[in-house]
């Protein structure tokens, strides 16, 4: 009911004119809780597969065309795909971890087949990336490389008074016999971190209000936060427990499937965007990772944030900034895959 709630307040935001302008897309393949789309015209080159994390809708990735990666990517030659979770459902709230890498999985071998078999590069942010490098990890040889926004992978005590706070806060175990409200992850996001969630979300629309660009993008990013979808119990269940509880890829010990994966089994180039006013997955959460492979294999790009973007978690996705600035070095990175 609170998402059906939260629901009603983005459509009224969306009838004022703040509802997402997305780009044409054609489904191409699909299974019981996701969706592949393909973005492109036939005319790119490089493919690459957009991860979309579970929580709320996927058009942060292409919410105007001013602040749009998927245009971006577009314009740069690439040839676009975004992989879609669907809304959880009864039948749906069983899928875990492993059921995302195997949709990962069916999702690179489509594209790979269209595209005469080039590996596509994997991009994902959020817990997008989380999921996308769980899945690099597993199979490094299937992706040209790796991007994560955002992202975090390592979850170690102390480093992060966001994950200290959330695994506080969230019940253990969380059930995991029934679709999990987004609204109750995006309420134990704000409680865990008031400052990122509530307060900082008022200081920049406060800083935005003089700049219409930004004040229209502000009001978007808004809109899109209150497109709550339900996730799957037990991938929020696994997420919370695993990840975040008990740091098991961060230790090299995740059982994913049949295999067990950690720091050095990601043996893809790797570049992570690290946005260093966002608090959900600072540079700890990465770091680890670059220790363990080194800088031939893990590279991290720094963006310092910047006002106009509601929430500086998606400030990489949605900052006028950071599309003039990072997302070039973004995009050569890719192509400089083989």
């Amino acid at each position: 009911m609170i998402d059906a709630f939260r629901h009603l307040q983005g459509n009224a935001l969306a009838a004022l004119g703040f509802g997402p302008d997305e780009t044409p897309y054609r489904v191409i393949t699909a299974g019981a809780f996701w969706r592949l789309r393909d973005y492109g015209s036939g005319t790119e080159t490089s493919p690459v597969l957009i991860v979309a994390a579970p929580i709320k809708r996927p058009y942060i990735w292409d919410l105007t065309p001013d602040v749009s990666v998927v245009r971006r990517c577009l314009a740069a030659g690439l040839h676009v795909h975004l992989l879609e979770w669907l809304p959880a459902s009864q039948d749906t709230c069983a899928v875990g971890m492993a059921d995302c890498s195997e949709a990962i999985a069916t999702a690179l071998k489509s594209i790979a087949d269209r595209a005469g078999n080039a590996k596509p590069a994997l991009l994902g942010h959020s817990l997008g990336g989380t999921l996308a490098g769980l899945h690099a990890a597993s199979a490094p040889s299937t992706i040209a490389g790796l991007v994560l926004l955002g992202s975090p992978l390592c979850f170690r005590p102390d480093e992060s008074p966001f994950r200290d706070a959330l695994v506080t806060l969230v019940p253990a175990p969380v059930a995991d016999s029934d679709p999990y409200p987004g609204s109750i992850l995006s309420q134990m996001s704000a409680v865990a971190s008031p400052n990122t969630f509530v307060w900082s979300r008022w200081v920049d629309a406060a800083l935005s209000a003089a700049d219409r660009r930004a004040m229209s993008i502000h009001a978007r990013v808004e809109r899109w936060a209150l497109d709550e979808v339900a996730l799957p119990g037990k991938l929020v269940s696994e997420i919370v427990e695993w990840l975040y509880r008990e740091n098991r890829f961060g230790r090299g010990v995740l059982q994913l499937g049949e295999q067990t994966i950690g720091p050095k089994t990601l043996s893809v180039a790797t570049l992570a965007v690290v946005n260093t006013a966002d608090a959900v997955a600072p540079v700890d959460s990465v770091s680890p990772l670059a220790e363990a492979l080194g800088p031939e294999k893990f590279t991290i790009l720094t963006y310092p944030g910047e006002p106009g973007v509601a929430l500086q978690h998606l400030g990489i996705l949605v900052g006028r900034e950071a599309h003039a600035e990072a997302w070039p070095k973004i995009i050569d990175w890719i192509k400089a895959r083989p």
